[in-house]
């Protein structure tokens, strides 16, 4: 029993993890289906291929700021993820009762997956709240590491997954399996009765308060600047890696499978090893430790060249240990955060975050591809992965270096007048 986290024995926080356990697996169904079902199904080409995961992408960058707002105004977030949920599992199960009529259109999938996008920034703003109602804040960095190693969890077994189901059932009935994974969720999270906190009042300047919070607060600020300056050059990478791996290095597809499940394995144990790193660094040298740790082995990737043994090596060690970093930085900052904000303002902060993460990746990808149009693969990957490590550079001036406890909750801001 020992071995057992002491927040799992406690069943409302072991209803609500494993809500969050299932649904990510079948979020990665999705993520391979959706797109099979665009091609396999409909013949969809590269440009149609590009308005779909635009309009998955979407939702993210235009919903995150106003559902943020939207969510700290509700004294009943766990509804609002509850219908979220059940949401997503309808919309999803269109998809195969419409393939069955013959009547499924790209249109209905361009929907479909606006609709889950949108449904998802819901969800995650109002779960950042729940989150607090249920996990003491002496808690939060292993409530985050249960959460994070089963996300994980489902980059590990949610591809795999996928994949036997489109191939046993077609890509269109596989979907089923991600609706049942939400109401899977819907259904945990009916079970679990949190003391919610109240309300937010609303005034002049609500939209925004968060976001003029965030300037205001020097760790804050110092950690969107970081996140945001991740974001570009990693999607930047990204953008060109697939690319790079096979056309560059030559490496086959199974290959390239082996070296992305190996950054997935990375990712577990970097969620099983955080709370040691915490403990043992402090919150705010782990925040820089997992920054670099996160972006110092890509470099590895365009460095990689010689005998084909050498090379997946080389790929290898760079998916494992920069998946291996990128958990200790998520949940290092995603507990320090969680600390920081005021509560009456929390789903708008972390809306705003939100919005910087998303709107940040489709710049990267597009300066990836001009650049690796014009310079080539590797030099563009040189400068996508040293870009990323320079992030840190936001953080060493802010006061995290130097945070070794979790924070008390800073103080709200003054509405707007």
């Amino acid at each position: 029993m020992e071995r057992i986290p002491a927040l799992l024995r406690e069943r409302p926080f072991r209803r609500y993890w494993t809500g969050q356990t299932v649904s990510p697996v079948g979020d990665q169904i999705s993520l391979i289906a959706i797109p099979l079902a665009a091609v396999l199904v409909l013949g969809a080409d590269a440009a149609e291929m590009g308005w779909l995961k635009t309009a998955e992408l979407l939702p993210a960058l235009l919903l995150n700021l106003p559902l943020g707002a939207w969510a700290d105004r509700q004294a009943r977030r766990r509804r609002a993820m509850i219908a979220a949920d059940l949401g997503r599992a309808a919309l999803l199960v269109t998809l195969p009762v419409a393939y069955v009529l013959d009547a499924l259109t790209l249109g209905q999938l361009y929907a479909v997956a606006f609709g889950v996008g949108a449904l998802t920034v819901l969800f995650e703003a109002c779960n950042a709240t729940l989150f607090v109602a249920m996990v003491p804040t002496e808690r939060y960095v292993q409530a985050n590491s249960l959460v994070n190693g089963s996300r994980s969890m489902s980059w590990l077994a949610g591809p795999g997954v996928g994949g036997v189901l489109v191939q046993l059932l077609t890509a269109p009935f596989a979907l089923l399996a991600d609706a049942l994974t939400y109401l899977l969720s819907a259904g945990f999270l009916a079970r679990i009765r949190p003391v919610e906190p109240p309300p937010s009042p609303v005034g002049k300047g609500h939209f925004t308060e968060g976001l003029r919070w965030v300037v205001r607060n020097s760790s804050m600020r110092a950690l969107f600047s970081a996140a945001g300056t991740i974001q570009f050059f990693n999607y930047m990478f990204h953008t060109l890696f697939v690319l790079y791996a096979t056309a560059e290095l030559g490496l086959s597809a199974g290959v390239l499978g082996a070296v992305l499940g190996a950054g997935a394995v990375g990712g577990l144990i970097g969620a099983m090893c955080a709370g040691r790193v915490v403990r043992r660094f402090g919150i705010g040298p782990s925040i820089v430790a997992g920054s670099l740790g996160f972006t110092l082995p890509l470099l590895l990737i365009p460095l990689a060249e010689g005998p084909t043994a050498l090379v997946v090596a080389l790929l290898f060690g760079a998916e494992f240990l920069s998946c291996v970093g990128v958990m200790v930085l998520d949940i290092a900052a995603g507990s320090f955060q969680m600390a920081l904000i005021p509560e009456g303002i929390r789903a708008r902060v972390m809306g705003a975050f939100r919005t910087l993460n998303h709107g940040f990746r489709p710049l990267g990808a597009l300066a990836g591809g001009a650049l690796g149009t014009a310079i080539g693969l590797r030099p563009t990957l040189w400068i996508a992965t040293a870009g990323a490590v320079f992030a840190v550079l936001w953080l060493l001036p802010s006061p995290l270096p130097r945070t070794r406890e979790l924070p008390a909750p800073a103080e709200e801001p003054v509405p707007a007048s």
